[in-house]
């Protein structure tokens, strides 16, 4: 419980109408979830506009209204305040309602189109084993020291966010780890938080359906480092053409992590194999059980956080080098029999495909084939379908066009999307199969001995979501139960 006028600070306001001294017991963006004395807040969404809803709102109990437009038929004892934009404003509310939560923690932030999830979680996992108690908000999971939450999204709306934060603040948490989307950046969800610091990953090809042009997703994303404080730091990746990009405008300090030229932050890799990374970091030798070159990047990443969270070099290197990723980000198996090597893998962009095809393409030894299964997910950037679909085929023996989660859209016309980025050849050693299961059956059954199957694009998913309905299925355990019922 709070008072209005507390809960209204750094809120852009046009106008009130009703007393700003009204106790608020809660904050809603569901007109559904609204209780006697709630403060609702009407938010024009991408599917629906809240301001539609202020009557149910009204109806169910709200005291306060929250809106950009004032409603024509207004109750007299109700307080209303039209604001300049209704998302912003939930966020500086939520953030105030719940105490401030950011500023009792210590809180990073990772962006980026590929590698937040592992970056998120391995700072997580780090902090951890340096004996703080942490909090993770990630695509995988959250959690709370040893506590698991489901994760819905990518970053939670602004009230859910801030309520978490909260939590985790109350039960003890000193740092908090959490992916960043670019749907949290402009959707407001992260307004009025106060970052310890931010990392930067890359930026590449997805969410254009949401974004519209590629010059839009930059910008937003570049947004999160110019709200940042000058008390704050920016970690940035100069391999990136737009790692400088996103520093431009910050007043944090700047960092940069780089393989390829100099940086605070510097590494160079030794060795990539199956049984993981030689490299050296600020010229200091370490084998760590991530793969790939990715990770490597991911590992500087996290090594130049914590560095600058003043954490101790050695330590931080010892426990990096025992570290395993994130569930579903290269995540492998080798079946009991023929040591065929099976790879799960997150890799629903262009660009993440071909980082662990490229990955996989170093790790073979030359005589082993490389067979993908993949497929896009429905109701999201169309663009994308045929260059995912290009890439597979180059990288790739055999490739197996299936279904992700086609959500509303018809699988088959997903797959015909795909099916334009082929040229012929790429036609000749693919093939598409709509059930993912047989997919990947039809994988493993193709793979002979030392061979490798990657099954890409749902990673940790425990679900396959058709039609609105989201049914069990884990791409793992799938590969698993085929190397065994085909004596693999």
């Amino acid at each position: 419980m709070a008072v209005l006028q507390d809960i209204l600070y750094k809120v852009s306001i046009r106008s009130v109408q009703g007393s700003t001294q009204v106790q608020v017991n809660d904050l809603q963006i569901d007109s559904r979830k609204v209780n006697t004395g709630s403060a609702f807040i009407a938010i024009k969404g991408s599917s629906s506009d809240g301001h539609g809803f202020i009557d149910t709102a009204v109806e169910k109990g709200a005291t306060v209204i929250i809106c950009e437009l004032l409603p024509v038929n207004r109750i007299e004892n109700l307080t209303y305040v039209q604001v300049e934009n209704s998302a912003a404003a939930a966020g500086y509310m939520a953030h105030n309602f719940y105490g401030q939560p950011s500023t009792r923690v210590r809180l990073i932030g990772v962006t980026g189109t590929n590698g937040k999830t592992t970056i998120a979680t391995l700072l997580f996992k780090l902090f951890t084993a340096l004996n703080y108690k942490c909090g993770l908000i990630s695509t995988v999971q959250n959690q709370i020291g040893d506590t698991v939450i489901p994760a819905t999204h990518t970053t939670p709306d602004a009230i859910s966010l801030n309520a978490l934060l909260k939590q985790m603040a109350d039960e003890g948490c000193s740092h908090v780890f959490m992916e960043t989307s670019s749907h949290a950046i402009h959707q407001h969800r992260i307004t009025g938080l106060q970052y310890t610091g931010a990392i930067f990953s890359n930026i590449t090809h997805d969410h254009l359906d949401y974004h519209k042009t590629f010059d839009e997703y930059i910008r937003v994303k570049k947004l999160f480092f110019d709200g940042l404080s000058s008390s704050a730091f920016a970690i940035s990746n100069a391999d990136d053409k737009r790692g400088a990009v996103m520093l431009q405008n910050t007043q944090a300090k700047k960092y940069l992590y780089s393989l390829k030229t100099i940086a605070d932050f510097k590494g160079k890799i030794l060795e990539n194999t199956l049984s993981g990374l030689l490299m050296t970091i600020n010229d200091q030798e370490v084998h760590f059980r991530l793969i790939g070159e990715f990770n490597a990047y991911n590992l500087l990443a996290v090594y130049g956080a914590a560095i600058c969270l003043e954490e101790n070099k050695q330590d931080v290197l010892v426990c990096l080098s025992e570290m395993t990723g994130a569930e579903g980000r290269f995540d492998y198996i080798i079946s009991p029999v023929e040591k065929i090597i099976g790879i799960v893998d997150y890799a629903h962009t262009p660009d993440a495909l071909v980082n662990v095809l490229a990955t996989i393409q170093k790790l073979r030894k030359g005589h082993e084939q490389i067979i993908t299964v993949v497929g896009c997910g429905g109701d999201r950037d169309k663009t994308k379908r045929p260059i995912m679909a290009e890439a597979a085929c180059e990288y790739s023996s055999r490739v197996i066009f299936t279904s992700d989660n086609p959500r509303s859209e018809d699988p088959n016309e997903i797959l015909k999307d795909m099916d334009t980025g082929l040229n012929t050849a790429a036609k000749k050693k693919s093939i598409s199969i709509v059930d993912r299961k047989e997919a990947i059956k039809t994988a493993v059954s193709l793979a002979k001995e030392e061979d490798i199957v990657l099954v890409a694009g749902k990673g940790h998913e425990k679900y396959q979501e058709i039609k609105g309905v989201k049914n069990p299925f884990d791409d793992k355990a799938v590969l698993q139960e085929m190397f065994v019922l085909l004596g693999k």
